[in-house]
């Protein structure tokens, strides 16, 4: 495939861009970020022309060419295409390298002047950040100070702090150097195809969005369990945990798109609105409507203290006051070595009485639940299940489901990746996936409670799908979807 082979429909950046790519020996930028550029490229979603430079701290010794023989072993090692040298021998001209400490960005502003000259007037700067959180102030201050951080762009990975505290004074140094128009607050979970599905299948299909309420629904799971374990990363974790690593950054982002009311546009600043109204909705959460757990054999990985308190395992019940959502429980769940990885959504619809059927057999209390589950595996499905009639002579009545796979129904030959989509969404402004100050900030004052007086974790066994029993007294009187 060349560059510009590509469905017609995609958009293509108008604005030709320079890519400052910080931390970019890293494992996000081999793993995610270049394989990222240069598929975008082959896709035919870059700009006319653009640059990239990458740099990280002069105690790592690198230069140019060894930079561009390090992008072409990334692509080889985790590129989602086969490299075409032919292209990327055309790709890896329009790469530099710059080592640059945050006490001498000098060198690196002398190559982003001389490599914008290259470009069109008007090229964008993009500044991302794929660096270790302690280094997030540092660099942005420095950015400031250098003048580097000028009608540019910024891209910042999640953690957006650890607490209250800690997201305001990330915030503050960001709005010291950046309007909070230039700053795109990534979270991969919001580029994967099945979020932007969300919004599909709520607002573009009127039977769904008159049902999206209290009034007919009945419960709301957001269920993302994982089969890995912290695999190395137990000095990680210990400062961390699983709330901080999957729920304030990925569920509740999740939660924000699937509960928020209509916005006014789907766009960046409508749809942040939504979401952050939402969230100010969302009642202060307390260890009385949360699990933590903590996996077998955790204490035993390197880095992980021996009496360590630390969850590896999360599940709460978090309410909404508002008048969509009032008196619906959503439960969220996610966790480490777990029985299976899935990333599912389940609505749960209210029963109709189902006395009246009286040759069935059945009773409310023992009938299957009307669910609409979204399987948020790109490119993901959605399946409903329902009550029907069972073929023979009596209205006997039996559970059923429909089935929908995006890949048996579409091509997705050009799907993006939920990097691609997001460095690609940077490219042509649009700001729709990405989180705002006031929301992160909202979040963490909800989970300021249970961060200040948090349960202690329950042991679970690797493999399975938590505590047990505390997991049914959660979620009683209903069942969780996976169990």
């Amino acid at each position: 495939m060349k560059p510009q082979d590509q469905v017609s429909d995609q958009t293509v950046p108008t604005t030709d861009a320079l890519f400052v790519l910080f931390g970019a020996m890293g494992d996000l930028a081999k793993r995610k970020l270049i394989p990222g550029l240069y598929h975008l490229y082959l896709a035919g979603l870059m700009p006319k022309d653009f640059r990239i430079i990458g740099t990280s701290p002069t105690e790592i010794k690198m230069e140019t060419q060894l930079f561009q023989t390090h992008v072409h072993e990334s692509l080889a090692n985790f590129g989602r295409k086969e490299i075409e040298e032919e292209s990327f021998s055309i790709f890896s001209k329009k790469i530099s390298y710059i080592p640059a400490d945050t006490t001498d960005f000098s060198k690196l502003q002398e190559a982003i002047h001389a490599n914008k000259a290259a470009l069109s007037e008007g090229a964008k700067t993009i500044l991302y950040l794929a660096i270790p959180p302690p280094a997030f102030i540092p660099v942005i201050d420095a950015l400031g100070a250098s003048g580097i951080a000028k009608e540019a762009q910024l891209v910042i990975e999640k953690p957006f702090g650890s607490d209250l505290a800690t997201a305001k004074e990330l915030n503050s140094a960001i709005h010291r150097s950046f309007d909070e128009e230039s700053v795109y607050r990534i979270d991969h979970f919001l580029g994967k195809e099945a979020v932007q599905n969300i919004l599909a299948l709520r607002f573009a299909n009127g039977i769904f969005e008159p049902s999206w309420n209290h009034d007919s629904i009945d419960y709301v799971q957001i269920d993302i369990p994982e089969t890995l374990t912290i695999e190395g990363r137990g000095a990680f974790y210990e400062k961390t945990g699983a709330f901080r690593d999957m729920v304030v950054t990925h569920l509740f982002q999740v939660l924000g798109f699937l509960a928020m009311d209509p916005p006014e546009r789907l766009d960046g600043i409508s749809l942040n609105k939504a979401k952050t109204s939402l969230f100010k909705a969302m009642r202060p959460i307390t260890k009385d409507d949360v699990i933590y757990g903590q996996y077998a054999g955790y204490l035993d990985q390197p880095g992980v203290a021996p009496n360590s308190c630390v969850e590896t395992f999360v599940a709460c019940r978090i309410w909404i006051d508002n008048d969509r959502w009032a008196g619906v429980p959503f439960y969220l769940r996610t966790g480490k070595a777990m029985a299976t990885g899935r990333w599912l959504l389940t609505l749960g619809f209210k029963v109709p009485d189902l006395n009246r059927f009286h040759t069935s057999g059945l009773s409310n209390e023992h009938s299957s639940p009307n669910e609409l589950v979204i399987d948020m595996a790109d490119p993901g499905s959605i399946e409903i299940n329902f009550m029907t009639k069972k073929p023979g002579p009596s209205l006997t009545l039996a559970s059923a489901s429909l089935n929908f796979n995006f890949l048996d129904n579409f091509n997705v030959a050009y799907e993006l990746e939920a990097y691609e989509r997001l460095i690609h969404d940077v490219m042509i402004g649009d700001r729709a996936l990405f989180n705002e100050a006031e929301g992160i900030e909202t979040l963490w004052e909800a989970s300021a409670p249970l961060i200040s007086d948090p349960p202690r974790p329950l042991a679970y066994e690797q493999g399975s799908y938590g505590p047990p029993e505390a997991l049914e007294t959660l979620i009683s009187p209903y069942r969780w979807y996976l169990h």
